[in-house]
Order: C-alpha cells, then structure tokens, then sequence
C-alpha cells in the first residue's frame, strides 16, 4: 500500500488489494477520517480543499497578422500570477479553428467541471481590456486556420441568435477601473463573428452563462504582457465575486 499527503490530508491508497469492494471501501474511508487535521480556525482541511473553486482561462494560437497572440502570451502570463490559494487556475491554447472548438470546449467544460471559464482574445483595433457581453450564433463568414468556415455559418443550428453571461459586464468594469490598476477596461455586445464570437458562445450554451470573453490588445498597444496578465487577474476574481454574490438569482439570456 502506498501513502500519500497532500494540502495536509494523508490518503492510504491500497494497490493489488483482493478484499471484497466495500471492505476496501470501508478501510479507505476510515483511514481519510481517522487523519483529518483541522488548521488553525479548527476548519477541516478536506472540507477547504472542497470548497476550491476551478476556473478555465484560455488563449488562442497566432493567425493573420498576430503571429504572435497577445491572448495567449497574457494568459500564460496569467498562470504565473494565479488566482490565489482557494481558485484552481487551468490554462489552455485554443486552435483557431471552428471544428478545435467544438471538440476543445466541451471537453474542458467536462474534465473540469469549473465555475467559470474565461476566454481571451486579441482584437486589432482594441486599445482597452474589452469586457464581451454576449455571444453570437449566425454570420460566421470568415475561414479558419486550416481555410475551413461552417457551412451553416453559424454555431449552433436552430440555437437562439444570442446568449448573454450570466456575469454583469458593467459591474466588473467600473469595478476595476476604480481600483486604480492603470489599466483600462470597457464593455462590448460584439465579439466580432469570428473563432472569438465562436467560441464564447459554445461556451455560453456549454456553461449555461457561466462563461465571460475577454478581448486584449496587441502586445505594446498599450499595455504589456505582464499589464494584461494583472488586468486579466483582477477581471477574473471581481466575476467570480459578483457571481458568489448572485448565485441562483441571475440565469443567462437566449435572445430568439
């Protein structure tokens, strides 16, 4: 048998065992229990680890003249700051490719079961951290990476024309643009009908509303990786805040 620890929680991990199912079951559980340790406000450590919230962050890969993508180089920039010791920060580059998407997306929302997924985006002609409101279905023209564009031109056919976050945009702005981060934040209702728009709203329908899109500048107009990581840092947390805060009253939009 091996024994493990982690966060403080020593887990007895019995291998090639032949003892019936629920024997194992009983000896595994009684062992977690008889080694809970509490810390210094007497809460469990097991149920703290519990209470971890997951959080997805993605980027996407270069395409057209973003050879190199602001997104994605503020994202992984992002996972050197992380979220804090209560938030789970997972991190992925998505192909700009409509098929990845519908492939991608589904499979992060099931391994890992998070509160929130935020996605990021670079935009040419952004000179703010733009905050998207909605997600679109139709007019999808443009072809991909691999020169592929959906017949039906849209991302779901027969889905509602748009679907709102659940989280308030606007809360989230004014919020961070009077912390004092030197870093300016805006609203948009249009993601712009490409791999962007896409994926937000697959995203939005995948997570019922618990998706935001985030759209960056290029890298130096004007903000640095390392400002849009910490621009990119705050969002994230003042979402997650509003969406405690909201929790069970607020449901996302289906425009028909």
């Amino acid at each position: 048998m091996n024994r493990t620890e982690w966060n403080g929680i020593e887990s007895l991990v019995i291998e090639s065992c032949t003892y019936p199912g629920r024997q194992v079951a009983q000896l595994r559980i009684h062992r977690l229990i008889s080694v809970q340790r509490k810390n210094s406000t007497g809460r469990i450590l097991g149920d703290e680890m519990d209470q971890k919230k997951t959080v997805i962050v993605t980027g996407f890969e270069p395409f057209g003249e973003h050879t190199v993508n602001a997104s994605w180089v503020a994202v992984q920039e992002l996972k050197k700051l992380g979220l804090g010791h209560n938030i789970n920060l997972h991190v992925a580059e998505v192909p700009v490719e409509y098929q990845a998407v519908q492939t991608l997306l589904p499979s992060l929302w099931k391994q890992h079961l998070p509160q929130l997924v935020v996605h990021v985006g670079v935009s040419g002609m952004a000179t703010t951290v733009t905050l998207e409101e909605c997600g679109h279905n139709h007019g999808y023209l443009r072809v991909d990476n691999c020169s592929f564009c959906p017949e039906s031109h849209c991302c779901m056919e027969g889905g509602a024309d748009c679907i709102h976050s659940v989280i308030d945009m606007d809360a989230v702005c004014r919020r961070v643009n009077s912390s004092g981060l030197g870093v300016t934040v805006s609203v948009s209702k249009d993601a712009g009908r490409y791999l962007c728009d896409y994926t937000y709203y697959t995203s939005l329908y995948l997570g019922k509303g618990r998706s935001a899109f985030v759209h960056v500048p290029p890298l130096g107009k004007p903000y640095s990786a390392e400002e849009l990581a910490r621009a990119l840092r705050a969002v994230v947390l003042e979402m997650l805040e509003l969406m405690e805060h909201n929790d069970g009253r607020k449901h996302c939009l289906h425009d028909q």
